[in-house]
Order: C-alpha cells, then structure tokens, then sequence
C-alpha cells in the first residue's frame, strides 16, 4: 500500500472512531450553571454529591435545543449499543445510581435529565403540551445521533417512553418499563395512596417519611446522598400542565408497539398491580412482563441485582 493510502486509511479511521463518540462540544458547562440562584445551588450540590455513587466513568453534557438545555450523563462511551434513560417524577437520572454500573459494562447510558423537573437541565422556552415534551426528547436524541436506541422508563418516565414510541418508534429497538406511572392502569385507591393524603396535613419530613415508606420496601436501603437530594426535589412545583395528559394509553396504542417490551413492578406497588402484568402479555405482540419480590414502586433501589440482571438479559438476548 502506497504512504499516501496508508495515511488516508489511519486519518479515515480516527475520524470514524471520534465522530462516533465524541460529545465534547456538549461537554463546556453553560453560564446558568456557573451563576444560580442559592436555593438552585444547593440542589445542584446535592446532585453532585449522589453523582459520586456513580461508579463508573461518566461525562455531563449540555445539549442546547429549542426549549433549553438538556442535561444528559453519559456512561459506557466504548459501547455500540446505545440505551436512554428516563427517570421518574423528581427523581432525576441520579436515580439511576444502583443500575448505571451494570447497564455501562454493554451498553452507551444516556441518562437524560427531564427538563420541567428538578435536575441540572434549563428551561427557556415555555412548554405547554405533551407534544412539545416529545420534541424536546427527539431533538436530544437527534442530538446525541443515536441511529438506533433501546430505552428504560421509570415511573412517570415509563409513561414518557411509551408515549415517545407512539410519536416514532422505528429507532426503539427495545423498551424496559419499570412500575410506569398512568401508562396501563389508572392509580388505584390503597391504604398507601391513603396515608400519602393524610400526610400532607403533616410536616414537610413527615410527609417525605411516609412517601418513602409508601415507595419503598426499605427506605433505609437508599442511599443518603441520594435521599437529601430527592429531598430538596420534593420542595419544589414540579407539576407542569401537561402532567393531566397522562392518562392510561388505550388498546389500541398498546397493540401498536412494535418492539419488544418488558414491564417490572413491585409486589407492593401502589402505581401498578397484577392488571399491568396481564395487559402487557395481552395488548402488547412482543411484551412480557414480571413482578420483582420484596420490592415497591422504587424496585430499580429495593432490588437492584434482580431488576438489573432481568433488564440486562432482556436487552441483550
């Protein structure tokens, strides 16, 4: 092979490898993280302190779209196989902390920070509608050039999910929905939506207390990092107007999923019960669904080696 060859080939192929996973003009953090208010500064403080349970290497982007920026963490860089993350309501992808580790061994993580929540992402334009919350997601995803993409959902981001696959579902090669909020059933009256409403006659850690007790089977089992920053999460008006939108999908969006789905609840979880195991198997040509012992709505935290071994086996077989 003549020189000249050989130099295109080598100049070819690092252009290849760093077109494929290079976000560095993601990564310059913008002037609104570097001028916060006190109260935002504590937060993002306290975000920062449960981004030290994330035990793998990570990068924070700040991704610009027509709404704002998004705040994404990326993990797993060296990897093919790309796989977004979307949390649950107030809980940021710091979430992710018990999952992240294992999810990177196999996969790209994107852990996408909801922009009309508490997080490190930054509104600037007003969204009214679900639709311009579903733009907001694919311009992200546009962003990050992700061809093909399977995606996680927890809670109130499992409703996001399936709603982002109803828009356009060809670049979904996989769905794992963990107890999704609203997606299959309607919140049913229990005794722990009941003491949840009575609490709020209660302290501000009294009513955080009883919500952790109604979410998890073991709130002693979540991290304190992690728990003083849902905390101040938990202050804060995340109820935004499209939230009344979400309302159980119908039949017929359910039968119009195309890719493979998994669905895990908890067995004592107030947002979901044994009606979602069955619409799934049912509505749904390539769902599957299972119940996760010994866990509540928080099952990716009460019983992370199980559900991360059932999300892993799922997306990679």
């Amino acid at each position: 092979m003549k020189l000249y060859k050989l130099v295109f080939f080598v100049l070819l192929i690092v252009a290849l490898v760093s077109c494929k996973n290079d976000y560095s003009k993601y990564t310059k953090v913008p002037e609104y993280v570097n001028n916060l208010q006190p109260a935002n500064q504590k937060y993002f403080d306290a975000y920062d302190k449960t981004l030290e349970l994330w035990d793998v290497d990570y990068q924070e982007l700040y991704i610009p779209t027509q709404y704002g920026t998004a705040h994404v963490i990326a993990s797993g860089l060296g990897n093919s196989e790309s796989l977004v993350l979307l949390h649950g309501m107030n809980a940021s992808s710091t979430m992710w902390y018990p999952n992240i580790k294992a999810l990177s061994e196999d996969f790209q993580v994107f852990a996408i920070d909801f922009l009309l929540e508490p997080g490190k992402s930054y509104k600037e334009a007003e969204i009214n509608e679900i639709e311009q919350v579903s733009a907001w997601y694919f311009e992200v995803i546009e962003k990050l050039k992700l061809k093909e993409y399977s995606i996680i959902g927890a809670s109130k981001g499992g409703w996001m999910a399936v709603n982002l696959a109803l828009y356009n579902q060809d670049k979904i090669k996989k769905m794992v929905l963990l107890s999704p909020a609203q997606t299959f059933i309607w919140i049913r009256p229990s005794a722990n939506l009941f003491e949840n409403i009575v609490s709020l006659f209660s302290s501000d850690d009294k009513q955080f207390e009883t919500s952790l007790k109604t979410m998890s089977i073991n709130p002693a089992n979540i991290e304190k990092k992690y728990l003083d920053q849902y905390y101040l999460a938990t202050k804060r008006d995340s109820l935004n107007e499209f939230t009344l939108d979400m309302t159980p999908f119908s039949k017929n969006d359910l039968k119009s999923l195309k890719m493979p789905v998994l669905v895990l609840i908890g067995d004592d979880d107030m947002i979901n019960n044994d009606k979602s195991i069955r619409l799934t198997k049912e509505l749904i040509g390539s769902g599957q669904a299972e119940v996760i012992s010994n866990a509540g709505h928080f099952l990716s935290i009460d019983q992370a080696d199980a559900v991360n071994a059932k999300m892993i086996e799922f997306l990679k077989n």
